[in-house]
């Protein structure tokens, strides 16, 4: 059996561990689990697990984090390595130091959503905003506690990779 590694799925952590090299059987929290997968196209597959159907898509990662798209919802994903783990155990989770100014677009697109205004307080991974790449849309998600000093861009608009598109107080 596989090391098991720690995958966190949106807020929720979860411990798998894969029986064979083709990772279609093992244990996600010491539960035996199968499924059945097909690749569709280059980020694509169709996953059957308990009886029940999934359409997975592997959207670009923004921030660093993987997204992935299961039956049209979308879930940030982050495999937590052993370093991660013990600065989370040491109370140093990564990210934790610096202020954050700006949110910049990690990707050319179009804005297709503004879920925030001036003078608002986000807690980190509230939405922000969705900026679509490449036919797919991508949720924005606030990095850290901030309050919103000004959003600079417009929705209908298009925005550069790097763009400023919220800056924060």
């Amino acid at each position: 059996m596989e090391m098991g590694k720690r995958v966190k799925v949106s807020e929720s952590e979860f411990l798998t561990e894969f029986e064979d090299e083709k990772k279609t059987n093992g244990t996600i929290n010491n539960h035996q689990f199968s499924w059945n997968v097909s690749k569709i196209a280059d980020n694509r597959f169709h996953v059957i697990k308990d009886k029940r159907s999934f359409n997975v898509e592997v959207l670009p990662a923004i921030d660093g984090k993987s997204q992935i798209k299961v039956n049209g919802t979308v879930y940030e994903t982050e495999t937590i390595g052993k370093f991660d783990e013990l600065l989370k155990r040491l109370g140093m989770e990564k990210g934790g130091a610096g202020k954050v100014n700006e949110l910049k677009a990690p990707m050319p697109g179009l804005v297709l959503e503004i879920s925030v205004k001036s003078g608002e307080q986000l807690k980190k991974g509230d939405r922000v905003l969705v900026l679509e790449a490449m036919k797919m849309e991508n949720v924005i998600k606030a990095p850290a506690d901030v309050t919103v000093a000004s959003v600079e861009v417009e929705k209908g608009k298009t925005v550069e990779k790097n763009q400023v598109m919220v800056r924060f107080a």
